[in-house]
């Protein structure tokens, strides 16, 4: 049986050891050993971001995207691990060059029951392929919520400061898209 409130407690905890990221998918990769658990006590039936936990160490945060959704390339300045508990996520990942311009470098599909790390230099782009809602828990190696961070987009694929309206803005468009809202 999947408990929410342990599993926050036990990533609090990862916060306070020497090699946290890696104590933090530990514990991710424990929990998504049965990810059917997982969706059945918190998966939302529409794309958007719950925050689950947050400090300045350490920021928890349930990830919906609807069908079809792409959420422009972004980065986090800081480490994350993802654990996929409902679906597929297709991530792009990008390296700045001349000037800051980006370019693709890889693709990597994450499936229900993976948990993925990225580094606190990655710039990435996903996408849901799947017909139904993804779900991930998303876990990041400081306070995510005031760190400044950069987004190339909406609309040309220039750096400027993350807003998240704009994501926002993403999610609901895909949510009336997928007919999950009107």
């Amino acid at each position: 049986m999947f408990d929410l409130d342990s599993l926050i407690a036990d990533l609090a905890a990862c916060a306070k050891e020497t090699d946290s990221r890696h104590a933090v998918k530990e514990v991710l990769s424990r929990a998504l050993t049965s990810p059917i658990t997982v969706a059945e006590a918190i998966a939302p039936t529409v794309g958007g971001i719950s925050m689950l936990y947050h400090n300045p160490a350490l920021t928890v945060i349930n990830v919906a995207w609807a069908p079809g959704m792409r959420v422009m390339p972004h980065n986090h300045r800081m480490w994350a691990i993802i654990g996929i508990y409902a679906g597929a996520e297709d991530n792009q990942f990008y390296a700045r060059r001349d000037g800051g311009r980006l370019v693709e470098t890889a693709r990597r599909r994450l499936e229900t029951g993976e948990v993925c790390t990225l580094g606190s230099d990655t710039i990435h782009s996903v996408s849901n392929p799947a017909k139904c809602v993804t779900a991930a828990i998303h876990v990041y190696g400081g306070d995510f919520v005031n760190e400044p961070r950069s987004q190339w987009g909406p609309g040309d694929a220039v750096e400027r400061p993350y807003d998240i309206s704009d994501v926002e803005r993403q999610f609901h468009d895909a949510n009336v898209a997928a007919g999950l809202v009107a």
